[in-house]
């Protein structure tokens, strides 16, 4: 058995040994036929370079932590369109032709990126290729390049995957240059890939964003021409989350949990 796998492994098999082992006992008590084992053997290899490939695409997604919408309080909004989300969690807007942008607005807090997120994970398990980043961070990025060429070679980090998610759009001003570069961007993935966008702020008011861009037009042209905009609304998660843990914080040890009044001096 140890020979089997070590030759297996010799030939490119992931399946891990105790997959193999079990296998092959399974093939003795059923008296497997030997294209049947070879069926099972392919299969199970099959599964583990599936899962393999999606854990490495997950990394290079940098998707990060975040709760599954298994989890999401959909109570907790006001305001929310959920049968539009559920639709775009089965990604008919990234398969469409032309594809379509998801525009993710609302206040601080609401689940925005947590949406976005999961949106980018259904897309890995389907097989596409995903970037999640900060919109600051992926401006910062490019501008970090020194020449042409560099920017030309990393804009293609922004530009290649099936689906690019741009959390935080609204939080940091940014400059002309930066603003080009972000027109650039959705321009290049115009009618070609989705774009998904989370923002606290409408269109009217990407300008205080990026002041005195003369780009901001043309960029916001092309990203609203095929977009689903989702508006949620609602007090922040994480603000409810600290007065709950607050709430539920243990009293100390000899102190009341009713404030003393201060004496009159």
């Amino acid at each position: 058995m140890i020979d089997l796998n070590q030759s297996l492994r010799r030939l490119g098999m992931r399946a891990s040994e105790e997959a193999i082992n079990g296998l092959i006992k399974h093939a003795h008590k059923g008296k497997l036929s030997p294209e049947v084992l070879i069926e099972k053997l392919v299969e199970i290899e099959l599964r583990e370079r599936d899962v393999r490939n999606l854990a490495r695409r997950t990394r290079d997604a940098s998707l990060g932590r975040f709760k599954t919408m298994d989890q999401f309080d959909w109570a907790h909004l006001r305001k929310v369109d959920r049968p539009l989300i559920e639709g775009l969690l089965m990604l008919d807007f990234l398969v469409a032709t032309p594809p379509a942008n998801i525009l993710l607005r609302g206040p601080a807090g609401v689940g925005k990126t947590t949406i976005a997120q999961n949106i980018g994970l259904a897309a890995l398990e389907a097989g596409h290729t995903v970037r999640f980043s900060t919109l600051p961070a992926t401006l910062a990025d490019l501008l970090r390049q020194e020449s042409l060429p560099a920017i030309e070679r990393r804009m293609k980090r922004y530009t290649a995957p099936d689906l690019l998610i741009l959390d935080e759009l609204g939080y940091v001003p940014c400059d002309s240059r930066a603003a080009d570069l972000f027109f650039n961007i959705i321009s290049r993935r115009h009618e070609v890939r989705s774009v998904v966008i989370t923002t606290n702020l409408p269109f009217k008011s990407w300008g205080d964003v990026f002041p005195a861009a003369a780009c901001l037009g043309a960029l916001i042209d092309r990203f609203a021409e095929n977009c689903h905009v989702v508006d949620l609304d609602a007090d922040s998660y994480r603000q409810r989350s600290a007065k709950d843990s607050r709430r539920k914080a243990p009293v100390p040890q000899g102190r009341s949990p009713v404030k003393q009044r201060l004496r009159p001096q």
